[in-house]
């Protein structure tokens, strides 16, 4: 019988627990779940004697010390910043572990001494960074495989709302962490364009944008992720000429979006004076130059910003409440969380709202003197508020990754990511009758 200690239970741990539970008594698993709180979770697992929950502190070491010796598996589903803490008592302890986050500079740093001990930490098995991984890397390889040479490869990835639930002028409403959408693309974007190194800027990230189609969902606009050019080596890509990865919005959002970053909004680096007594209104008002005090407040707003002040972008601001007399009532707040404020509340789920993934690869390559496109991508929808399309694309990844790790199927030693085709071709294999799987569609390119 084997132990699996599953850390965090939030939102996007839902499928990732239903996928453990359905799978614990065929494949002879007990569990235990630990996060800050557990209520959520007594209904689901009534009756239910080979799974426990637990309340969890990471930063306990006896009770971390605990939970992990009596575990032969680790996965880590808390924020990021803790999973060097989970990391390193695995290592202590000699205990695989996996995550669905992105490899960080602190666990990188344990690759040699988990490669050594034999263990393995696989990370970035989840949604982004992890199917994405993974469904790029089977296309690469299969190109490669049959002589071909890839000369451009793009991706990108989305988390919005499915199309009957798109109800508001943002097309987006917030699934995930708050604060993090926020604070997106801050840092300067890297990629490589025609075998010239590209650098977008922050200010000036949500004005560079690309439009797509993606199969019969219509237009969405992408925006470039912060390094495209570290994943030159792991995708064996490092001849290529064009690689950028990006972020999926629907068309109008980053216009919108760059209006708030030009008037200095999404700063989170110092704190307003005023913040709890603040209207929304002088909050805005506090960005724009002194003189024409006299014209409405929408009006000065569209022409700092070089907009009509019938433009799309304007609407959107006054839909947020831009210009509302509403009290901001955040004490010492920055005006990133003062934005914050304002989506939670504009951006929130109604009931039965459903949640939509959207990602697609684009490869440009040549096969045997002639030049063609293969464009690869996914659509997920949401079933409902517990499983979402967010949920199952994270966590039934890095489910399918603990079955094969606890049967011995994976045997790479170390830091590893899912780029190899012993671990992505049984995971893909699984995931696609689940119903997450990619479109395929090739179109010749001029020589």
């Amino acid at each position: 019988m084997k132990h699996i200690l599953l850390l965090g239970a939030g939102r996007s741990a839902s499928v990732l627990i239903a996928y453990l539970l359905q799978n614990a008594v065929k494949q002879n698993w007990t569990l235990t779940i630990g996060d800050i709180s557990v209520t959520h979770l007594e209904e689901t697992l009534v009756g239910r004697d080979y799974v426990n929950a637990v309340i969890f502190d990471v930063f306990d070491e006896m009770q971390r010390t605990s939970e992990v010796a009596k575990a032969d598996l680790v996965i880590s589903l808390l924020p990021a910043a803790f999973h060097i803490q989970v990391a390193l008592e695995c290592l202590k302890q000699h205990k695989n572990m996996i995550t669905a986050s992105y490899v960080s500079p602190e666990i990188q740093a344990l690759h040699e001494k988990a490669e050594t001990e034999g263990l393995t930490f696989m990370m970035e098995c989840g949604l982004d960074p992890g199917i994405d991984h993974m469904s790029a890397m089977q296309v690469i390889h299969h190109i490669k495989e049959s002589g071909g040479h890839i000369f451009s490869f793009k991706s990108y990835t989305g988390g919005l709302m499915a199309p009957e639930s798109d109800t508001n002028p943002w097309n987006y409403k917030i699934t995930w962490n708050p604060r993090n959408v926020v604070l997106a693309g801050q840092g300067t974007a890297k990629y490589l364009e025609l075998s010239r190194y590209k650098y977008i800027p922050y200010h000036r990230l949500f004005s560079r944008t690309e439009t797509f189609n993606v199969l019969d969902y219509g237009e969405f606009e992408g925006y470039a992720n912060r390094d495209s050019l570290s994943y030159r080596e792991p995708y064996g890509l490092q001849k290529i000429d064009t690689i950028l990865r990006g972020t999926f919005r629907r068309k109008g959002y980053s216009e919108a979006w760059n209006a708030l970053v030009q008037l200095g909004m999404t700063d989170d680096t110092y704190k307003l004076e005023n913040s709890a007594t603040m209207t929304y209104a002088e909050f805005t008002a506090a960005y724009l130059p002194a003189g024409n005090e006299a014209l409405p407040l929408a009006e000065r707003t569209a022409g700092y910003l070089g907009f009509s002040p019938e433009s799309d972008t304007i609407f959107k601001l006054s839909w947020l409440g831009l210009f509302s007399d509403e009290t901001i009532g955040l004490e010492n707040a920055s005006p990133a969380q003062v934005v914050e404020k304002m989506l939670v509340e504009k951006w929130k789920l109604s009931p039965g709202d459903k949640d939509m993934i959207v990602m697609q690869h684009i490869f440009d390559y040549e096969l045997q003197g002639q030049k063609k496109r293969l464009t690869s991508s996914m659509v997920v929808l949401g079933e409902d508020e517990v499983r979402t399309a967010m949920a199952k694309t994270v966590g039934l990844p890095v489910g399918i990754a603990a079955k094969l790790m606890l049967q011995g199927e994976i045997t790479e030693k170390g830091v590893v990511i899912p780029t190899k085709g012993a671990i992505y071709g049984p995971i893909l294999r699984e995931l696609k009758e689940h119903g997450i799987h990619f479109i395929e569609e090739v179109t010749p390119l001029e020589n």
